[in-house]
Order: structure tokens, then sequence, then C-alpha cells
């Protein structure tokens, strides 16, 4: 694992470890990679609690209550199944916080509306609101998806200093 994503996940699991919470993730498009860059720190059952691949729509339907109208009326690429993602780890785990990706980290798969790089990253705390933002990455497969995780591990952490300090 690169040292850069190895020093994100470490600061994160310090950062929530010392308010004694947890987090799960819920994703797609990284296909496992957030929780495999978070369980690389040592010590960090103390802070993850699970983690959620849901790949196929089917998988966000059943294990995350992604309602099949979202998928239908965004796509499963959206702010909107993002979003319901991050809602769904969140009931469905005994996390504090969440992150939720989807994307599309090609080659093939884009649109003009949504080409290839197009990821939408959600961070979600239980007691404060849900923060979604849209990403156009560039670069290969790889790049794209490594772009995805080390922006939904950061964005966690700067997720919790804005509610710490009601930005």
């Amino acid at each position: 694992m690169d040292h850069e994503l190895f020093e994100l996940a470490e600061q994160l699991g310090r950062s929530l470890k010392a308010d004694g919470k947890k987090i799960a993730t819920a994703e797609s498009c990284t296909g496992g990679w957030i929780a495999q860059a978070i369980t690389e720190v040592p010590g960090s059952s103390a802070w993850f609690d699970r983690g959620f691949v849901t790949y196929s729509n089917a998988s966000k339907v059943q294990m995350l209550g992604v309602r099949q109208e979202t998928l239908e009326k965004y796509g499963e690429v959206s702010a909107e199944t993002a979003m319901e993602m991050a809602l769904g780890a969140l009931a469905n785990s005994d996390a504090d916080c969440v992150c939720a990706v989807t994307g599309i980290a090609g080659p093939d798969g884009g649109t003009t509306e949504k080409p290839v790089g197009t990821v939408f990253i959600a961070w979600q705390y239980k007691d404060g609101g849900c923060e979604v933002i849209k990403k156009q990455f560039a670069g290969d497969r790889h790049q794209i998806r490594q772009q995805t995780v080390k922006m939904a591990i950061q964005g966690i952490a700067d997720y919790k200093l804005m509610l710490a300090t009601g930005g």
C-alpha cells in the first residue's frame, strides 16, 4: 500500500479512537479498497466496524436498503445512491460514521452525462447530516479507484472536523 494512503488511514484511526468512534464503509467502484486500507493499520479493530462491498445493484438494495426507485431514477452512480448507501451502512452497522462510494472506474461504462472517472462520495455521521460530493477523476482504472480511496478516507476526517467546529 502506498505510504500516503497508510498515513491517511492511520490519522483517521487516531482521531476516531480518541473520540471512541467507529467507522463503516459502503463501497462499489473501489471493491473493498477503503476497508483494506483502513485494516492495514495495526489496531484498526478498535475503530473499524465493518465494510460493505456492494458492487451490484442487487447488493445495494439487499445489504444497504438502497431503494430500487433511486437506482432507476438517478442511476447507481449518483449522489442519491451514494447517500442511500451511506445511510444503509450506518443503519446496518455499529458505526458512528460511514463513507460510501459509487462511480465509474472504467475503462468502459462511461456516458456523456457520466464519463469514466465520475465518482460520488458520501460521508455520514450518526449525529450529523450527510455530505455528498461529485468528483471527476482522471487516469486509468487503478488511478481512478486509488484517488477515490484517498479522498474517501481524507473526507471522513475533514467532515468530522467540520462537524466539530460547526463549519
